[in-house]
């Protein structure tokens, strides 16, 4: 038995490796900065999630640094022995004052969340309905879940209408992460009203579209029953909640396995994160530089071969084939842009690309620079 799960461990690796699809980390330091060093070497950084710039600013950071000194480093246990402190409750009136709900349960991550709420919320002969793209966390919690996951066309409220039926939950991303495309959110709300009930995941949307930064939900003029916000992108730190009326926030105290038996996030985390609510909701001028960014990028790169229009800071440039995405991802690198290959399967075969963020701390200097290499590279 030992030598046939290391024959399945070599042989899976191998096949990575052949097919081109391999993966590697790197160490890098200042990896939430504009600029990063990896071995000696200064790169412009543009594939971080730090949208709004806020994962190493200093203002977050002497909070979080006040909330260490007031309460100490870990929680200690979950939520409901005694991780849970005034700093959680504080967080917790914050997001609900800012988004509009009664309840936000908290997580240690996203993917928890996401899963949390179709593991706990689902029963058998329920109906799951997904967008085709959703992320990897929604889709697996969807294939162990015991109801019956179909998955509609991206962003086709056609094909979702097509599928609906009663006990139905529909979950669509705000902001699809690879596309950097929006769900039609208004259209799907509308399509399933009385029908289904929806969940929006708005980990790359919160803080970045929306009144204050409230996100894609509030750009579009609705209010989900389940909405799934990150704190690992526009927040600048990690963690999650899920924002839900009541009586399901009850709910998910009883039966969200991912709550109720992990251990809280720290007290000083929920503490700096409350800070992170005041600054997104206060400093417009990270949004508004932003979309100073996206004009200098389009007008940089719309004729160039590969550019995909977008009205978020995510901005795929599609190479199509995994070996000259990496290829070109390694030449940028060469002339100190740091920019990620992302291939099969994490996207379609034959979709392979550039992901490229921007965020409030990029200069349009950064942008121009990366244009201009970008360009030389393709048309070259």
């Amino acid at each position: 038995m030992t030598q046939a799960f290391n024959q399945r461990i070599a042989d899976s690796l191998a096949l990575r490796k052949q097919q081109g699809l391999n993966r590697q980390i790197a160490p890098v330091a200042l990896g939430n900065h504009p600029v990063l060093s990896y071995q000696h070497a200064e790169y412009s950084n543009f594939s971080s999630n730090d949208y709004l710039g806020l994962a190493g600013d200093k203002e977050l950071a002497k909070a979080w640094q006040q909330g260490i000194d007031r309460y100490g480093n870990g929680s200690g246990a979950s939520p409901l022995v005694t991780g849970f402190s005034h700093a959680h409750q504080l967080l917790e009136e914050k997001l609900c004052q800012w988004l509009g709900y009664s309840r936000a349960i908290l997580f240690s991550s996203g993917f928890s969340a996401n899963q949390a709420m179709l593991f706990s919320l689902l029963e058998k002969g329920d109906l799951l309905l997904q967008d085709k793209l959703n992320h990897a966390s929604l889709m697996e919690a969807g294939m162990l879940s015991p109801a019956t996951m179909k998955r509609f066309q991206h962003n086709d409220v056609s094909s979702l209408t097509k599928l609906l039926q009663s006990n139905t939950l529909v979950v669509t991303e705000g902001v699809f992460s690879m596309d950097g495309d929006t769900a039609p959110l208004a259209q799907i709300d509308q399509a399933i009203e009385g029908k289904a009930w929806l969940a929006v995941d708005d980990a790359h949307g919160i803080g970045v579209l929306g009144h204050q930064g409230r996100g894609s939900c509030d750009a579009a003029g609705i209010k989900p029953q389940l909405l799934v916000v990150t704190f690992g992108k526009a927040f600048g730190l990690s963690g999650a909640a899920i924002m839900c009326d009541q009586a399901i926030g009850d709910y998910l105290t009883q039966f969200a396995r991912h709550h109720v038996y992990s251990t809280a996030m720290p007290p000083s985390q929920a503490h700096a994160l409350s800070h992170a609510v005041d600054m997104i909701t206060m400093q417009q001028w990270r949004r508004d530089k932003l979309s100073e960014l996206y004009y200098h990028y389009d007008k940089a790169l719309q004729d160039v071969t590969g550019y995909q229009y977008t009205e978020t800071p995510i901005k795929p440039f599609i190479v199509g084939q995994s070996d000259k995405a990496v290829l070109l991802s390694q030449q940028l690198k060469s002339r100190g842009q740091w920019l990620t290959a992302i291939r099969p399967p994490t996207v379609a075969k034959g979709k392979a690309r550039l992901r490229i963020t921007l965020t409030a701390n990029h200069s349009v200097n950064q942008i121009t620079h990366l244009a201009d290499e970008l360009k030389a590279l393709i048309e070259g």
